[in-house]
């Protein structure tokens, strides 16, 4: 299973709405410049946006410092921005702050501190953060360990479209943990997250198809998903599409090939 946990919220493209007319035309400015690469000029008009209490400016502060965009790269001065912005209630600087306290980047490493600041973000709807809160949950770090809490936080984030989140739903579905034993449940979320492009998934599918689980048995997709996944970088698709391959007539691997070509051309969608 997938637990790592996923990386900063970037920004850059929020917009703020409370500031002032000649605060927002600073905003514009800064924010043209970074779109052109000009990051010093970002910070100068920034700044003082953030140093006027302004939360969505203070939390894209932070994100320049943790990426040395303008700026020397400062991780303790990153963690001064998020901290400024999650206090006022902004959802990504607060999961970027936990995600500061989960890596130990700028401050002492704090694994409740970041499940602290996880939850407030995942319960304001932030995808990443429920992911991580998850994760979390998962391996007992934090958190008192919860495979129910686990998938309740996947499950947030599985429905808006996380593709990480999906593939970790299916597999606790495919075994039972925290859930009653489902592989059709199974093998939907790891379609979902297999349609984004997600190779983990996409190797799932294949076995699935391989062992008739949550699906009719059926050679001929599960190589297509291993031929897939194996084209998207899973190694071990390899030698799970050779495996089948060696069961499978002549005639019945040329159209699996046929269906994996197909199903790429349709960026994986209704395969």
């Amino acid at each position: 299973m997938k637990n790592t946990i996923t990386a900063l919220v970037l920004g850059l493209s929020l917009l703020v709405a409370s500031v002032g007319i000649s605060d927002a035309q600073d905003w514009q400015k800064g924010l043209e410049a970074a779109k052109k690469g000009d990051f010093e000029t970002t910070v100068r008009e920034w700044k003082p946006i953030a140093e006027q209490g302004d939360a969505k400016a203070q939390f894209n502060l932070g994100v320049m410092y943790a990426k040395g965009q303008g700026v020397t790269q400062d991780y303790k001065e990153a963690v001064r921005w998020y901290r400024k912005a999650a206090e006022q209630g902004d959802a990504y600087a607060q999961h970027n702050l936990g995600l500061m306290y989960d890596k130990g980047d700028g401050v002492t490493q704090d694994y409740k501190e970041a499940a602290n600041w996880y939850r407030k973000s995942a319960e304001q709807g932030v995808a990443k953060a429920q992911y991580n809160l998850a994760v979390m949950y998962n391996t007992g770090q934090g958190v008192a360990q919860g495979y129910k809490e686990a998938v309740k936080w996947w499950s947030k984030a599985a429905e808006q479209g996380y593709a990480k989140a999906q593939y970790n739903l299916g597999v606790m579905y495919a075994k039972g943990q925290g859930v009653t034993q489902d592989y059709k449940e199974a093998e939907k979320w790891y379609r979902k997250a297999a349609e984004q492009g997600y190779a983990d998934a996409q190797y799932n599918l294949g076995l699935m198809y391989g062992k008739g689980q949550g699906v009719l048995q059926d050679n001929v997709y599960a190589h297509m998903w291993f031929n897939i996944a194996a084209s998207n970088g899973y190694a071990a698709a390899v030698k799970g599409r050779d495996i089948v391959g060696k069961q499978m007539t002549a005639t019945a691997l040329e159209k699996a090939q046929a269906l994996a070509r197909e199903c790429v051309k349709k960026n994986y969608k209704g395969c």
